[in-house]
């Protein structure tokens, strides 16, 4: 995912993680990696990418409304469906600040994050004493008597 891209956001992960984005990643794919860091990385991955949609759009928009463009070349209609894009795209680009935010103000400190531990599963093994040796006719059925 957008690993490489820049996020509007990558400077309050550092804030809060002490190490840029591209670290991040690193760090995150370790298995002691905390749960937080894990979505952190993942939210930023989603808003990378569509900051990059938001670019694109916009970019799209202002070539498509350059002065110097032959005027019969505008098309409402494009025009029409690259609002509805943008607008699309910068509605899930608020989405992802706004979880990404939620969830940098919400974890602990970086000094008190826990950190998954690791034991060994424990089997409970138990001796039962020996049994008293079962009546002959245990379980037998009885015999009518006449």
């Amino acid at each position: 995912m957008s690993r490489d891209k820049a996020s509007t956001m990558d400077g309050d992960l550092q804030k809060v993680f002490g190490k840029p984005a591209p670290e991040l990643y690193e760090a995150a794919a370790d298995h002691n990696a905390s749960p937080a860091l894990a979505r952190a990385r993942e939210l930023r991955s989603f808003l990378a990418l569509t900051e990059e949609q938001v670019a694109r759009v916009r970019d799209r928009v202002h070539a498509d409304m350059d002065p110097d463009r032959d005027m019969g070349e505008l098309s409402a209609d494009k025009l029409r469906f690259d609002a509805q894009w943008l607008d699309a795209a910068l509605e899930a680009r608020d989405a992802y600040r706004a979880a990404l935010g939620e969830l940098l103000r919400t974890m602990p400190p970086p000094a008190q994050q826990a950190r998954p531990v690791r034991t060994a599963q424990l089997r409970a093994t138990a001796t039962l004493p020996p049994s008293a040796p079962a009546p002959q006719r245990a379980g037998a059925a009885r015999a009518r008597r006449p």
